[in-house]
């Protein structure tokens, strides 16, 4: 008689990660709602995603939930994060994911469509230096069809409002602290977690290879710092990029999520 072993629960794995950010991130669900009503006024509710350094697929997933027409390629560098998104939708022909650098400036040829209806991404692209981003903006620029849309939801504080800023900071502090003694898991935790799991073991130590492991203090590849510029900072830059209007369409006391039109 052979033992059998349980394929891993793809699903709990996402639902873990989502519980994690939204420690961070109490709105987070608040922004996704935000985002996906932005899609649905400008590109209309059967559009072709491209989900920008997507980890679990979190925004794949509430997409296809609320557009059963649409389609999602998923687009991340980081192997765990990738294995999971994989496994969640193995089953749904409707998501794809691609294993690409963003700072490759070859990464848009991995791509199986040369245009998107809608760019998404959220939480993700503040690890990238100004100049990397300005770069990446305008290969976005090309990707978007004529009429499409680029989202961005991420930190981007204020100017010249140290006071706000201090009492914020404060808070969403003390609020985390708070979550952590009732026993939310914070990034580090979830890591740790995650290497102990048979399924994600060899994933995991590949992506700690890559990015550093959080244990260590580590947060991402090549000691980057993260680098968050305001809301005017980014539509200004897109529209430099080359989309034709730009501007924030939600924000929160510390994030905000800026709209580009091609």
């Amino acid at each position: 008689m052979t033992d059998t072993v349980a394929a891993p629960d793809w699903r709990a794995w996402q639902q873990s990660w989502d519980r994690q950010q939204e420690w961070y991130l109490p709105d987070r669900e608040e922004r996704f709602g935000v985002m996906l009503d932005t899609v649905e006024a400008l590109v209309g509710p059967e559009p072709r995603i491209l989900d920008l350094a997507c980890g679990t697929g979190s925004i794949t997933d509430r997409a296809l939930r609320r557009f059963p027409r649409a389609t999602s390629t998923g687009v991340d560098l980081d192997p765990a994060l990738l294995t999971i998104a994989r496994g969640h939708f193995a089953a749904d022909d409707r998501a794809e994911f691609v294993t690409a650098d963003l700072r490759d400036p070859g990464w848009t040829d991995r791509l199986p469509h040369r245009s998107y209806d809608v760019v998404l991404t959220a939480t993700a692209l503040h690890w990238l230096p100004d100049d990397a981003l300005r770069v990446l903006y305008g290969q976005l620029a090309g990707v978007v069809r004529d009429g499409g849309a680029f989202l961005n939801a991420d930190h981007m504080p204020g100017q010249d409002t140290p006071r706000i800023d201090a009492a914020v900071r404060a808070f969403e502090h003390a609020r985390r602290e708070r979550a952590r003694a009732e026993g939310a898991q914070d990034w580090a935790a979830w890591w740790q977690a995650a290497a102990r799991d048979e399924a994600l073991a060899a994933p995991v130590a590949e992506r700690f290879k890559i990015f550093g492991n959080p244990a260590d203090g580590a947060d991402h590849a090549d000691g980057v710092a993260e680098a968050f510029q305001p809301v005017g900072w980014h539509a200004a830059t897109l529209r430099e990029a080359g989309f034709g209007e730009a501007r924030a369409v939600w924000c929160s006391p510390s994030d905000a999520m800026v709209l580009a039109l091609k």
